[in-house]
């Protein structure tokens, strides 16, 4: 007859211990040319540095007149219109102006734009309300960003601003740490897909799909396999598809002491188990091994016990490898204002 196990060959450490581990066994991805709708909420890998000036010409900040700014308030003939996008062949001299848009560029001649809400014009001939200093209006060549300047610093984390300005500045891609491909599987003969039938003594499976999303929110490209049963055979097939497309590994159960616990084993037989036992409650049983090469992360089967060392082992790892520099959620102090029961 099987019996429990009372020891573990595996010892018991801290936490403090576990992850100086996992931090010492985990990596950032190789970066890779990511296009630009692909970068969001990634690491960026390169500093971006301007290889041309933003604006790339004088421009004007407001729809008006471009003019020469020492004329003062005299009437100005109007030589035609400078829209956004194209270059009029005109030149500004003294007595004459051009009609122009916002964005649009300065042309010849003209070092300052009057609004147009500040000005009239009659039969081609603008009449400016006051009197404007040079280069107002008007946003200066390299103004904003200059050639050389460092635009956005390596290891950036890069939102909505930060792609804007790649596209800004002409790029169409950026180098950057991908996001973690994760494959998170179930073991246990008690589960079932969730839709289906229960049987007497099952349960549906809820750890995988919590930690999909648990995946998923924490950056990384989370894939479902379907649960494994409590068979070595089953385990070890299972476990090596996984690592041959995935840059992590998640699974679920399996890992306590009982009789039909028998990842650690299957762990042991593929690969190397660096820890089995960590002093922390709840997910004392937490095991994190590596198949050839790949980090597999075995977490408790109680679904509590199982999202709380995702949260606090996990997904760091998982911020590592895509290249974070911040790996933890901030805190704050908070005081209960109820009780709280198991």
């Amino acid at each position: 007859m099987t019996r429990f196990a009372t020891t573990s060959k595996y010892p018991m450490i801290s936490w403090e211990e576990a992850w100086a581990i996992v931090a010492k066994t985990v990596t950032p991805l190789a970066p890779s040319p990511v296009g630009l709708l692909g970068l969001h909420d990634l690491v960026l890998a390169e500093d971006i540095v301007a290889a041309r000036n933003m604006p790339p010409f004088a421009a004007s900040k407001m729809d008006g007149y471009a003019v020469i700014a020492d004329a003062g308030t005299s009437a100005r003939r109007v030589l035609g219109e400078q829209d956004a996008g194209n270059m009029l062949d005109v030149e500004v001299t003294p007595g004459t102006t051009v009609r122009i848009m916002t964005g649009a560029p300065l042309p010849k001649g003209a070092d300052a734009v009057i609004p147009v809400e500040q000005t009239s014009e009659t039969d081609g001939i603008m009449h400016p309300q006051r009197a404007v200093r040079p280069h107002e209006q008007v946003r200066l060549a390299g103004q904003d960003i200059a050639i050389g300047d460092l635009v956005i610093a390596k290891g950036t984390v890069l939102g909505a601003a930060e792609i804007g300005l790649l596209a800004m500045v002409g790029r169409a891609e950026a180098l950057a740490h991908p996001r973690p491909r994760v494959a998170v599987m179930a073991t246990g003969d008690e589960l079932v897909p969730p839709g289906e039938p229960l049987a007497p003594g099952q349960i549906h499976d809820s750890n995988s799909y919590a930690l999909c999303a648990a995946v998923q929110a924490a950056g990384g490209i989370a894939r479902r396999i379907d649960r494994s049963i409590d068979n070595e055979d089953s385990l070890r097939e299972a476990l090596l598809g996984a690592v041959t497309d995935a840059d992590l590994v998640i699974t679920s159960g399996g890992v306590s002491m009982g009789t039909r616990d028998l990842l650690k084993p299957v762990l042991a037989s593929l690969g190397t188990v660096h820890f089995g036992w960590v002093a922390i409650r709840p997910g004392k049983p937490l095991t994190f091994a590596t198949i050839q090469g790949v980090p597999v992360f075995s977490l408790p089967g109680f679904p509590v016990s199982s999202l709380v060392t995702f949260e606090n082992t996990v997904r760091p790892a998982l911020r590592i490898m895509a290249g974070h520099k911040a790996l933890w959620r901030p805190k704050v102090e908070a005081c209960l204002s109820h009780s709280v029961r198991h």
